[in-house]
């Protein structure tokens, strides 16, 4: 640890130790209950639903009443891409789904996926000829989709999707992974973060990163989106 340099600090809500190692940054965060990022995010969401769109992509079985992005999808107006079979998704009909979405509005799109909607990013910007309409993602506890324990939905996505030449996506990408996730390791998710080119922000033990960790509106959540505007 000699070699990497350790930064504290608070914003936007969440208090974060900043860790530089080799050429990588990995952010590591706890909320803060004292600081809030609605303050400063409130006066900015309006300004994107003229500008630019958010993209809410759920995983396997959709996202419930109390997940951060039916929170996101109620208080801001953001849009969820709604799949014709959230019980057994197919990579190709979901990959098709997101290009349709996009093509519906001219406005660039940010992407908030969750879960299984990870992969989906990764997978649809290998093939998509209409990448260049998204202008950053925020990827949120992705699943292991090479874990022997897989469900039998599932195997249709697996191998996980790389981009062909090994690099990062088309777009900029914070990826969000947490220490104690039933469905990744710690260190899956951060080879994953690390295929895909994306900033990594290890959220510390907040389980899958959905209803049940109990996240509401996600205040860190909201402050990586602003984060990936331009």
């Amino acid at each position: 640890m000699t070699a990497q340099r350790v930064e504290t600090f608070v914003a936007s809500g969440c208090q974060a130790r900043r860790t530089k190692h080799k050429n990588r940054n990995v952010l590591q965060v706890r909320e803060d209950s004292e600081h809030s990022a609605n303050d400063a995010w409130q006066p900015r969401s309006k300004k994107f639903k003229d500008t630019l769109r958010v993209l809410l992509l759920p995983g396997w079985l959709n996202s419930d009443t109390e997940h951060w992005q039916s929170h996101w999808e109620r208080q801001f107006g953001y849009l969820r891409v709604e799949q014709s079979d959230w019980q057994w998704p197919r990579r190709g009909d979901w990959m098709a789904r997101l290009d349709e979405v996009l093509l519906e509005d001219e406005r660039p799109a940010l992407l908030a996926a969750h879960s299984l909607g990870c992969h989906l990013v990764a997978s649809w910007a290998e093939h998509s000829q209409h990448c260049a309409r998204v202008i950053g993602a925020l990827l949120v506890a992705p699943p292991d989709t090479l874990a022997a324990d897989l469900p039998p939905q599932l195997h249709n996505w697996r191998p996980t999707q790389a981009r062909p030449s090994g690099g990062p996506l088309p777009f900029p990408s914070i990826a969000v992974v947490s220490t104690n996730d039933p469905f990744c390791t710690l260190n899956r998710a951060t080879q994953m973060a690390a295929s895909w080119g994306s900033k990594l922000v290890v959220a510390g033990p907040q389980g899958h990163l959905n209803s049940a960790s109990n996240l509401a509106d996600w205040p860190l959540g909201q402050a990586l989106i602003v984060e990936l505007q331009p």
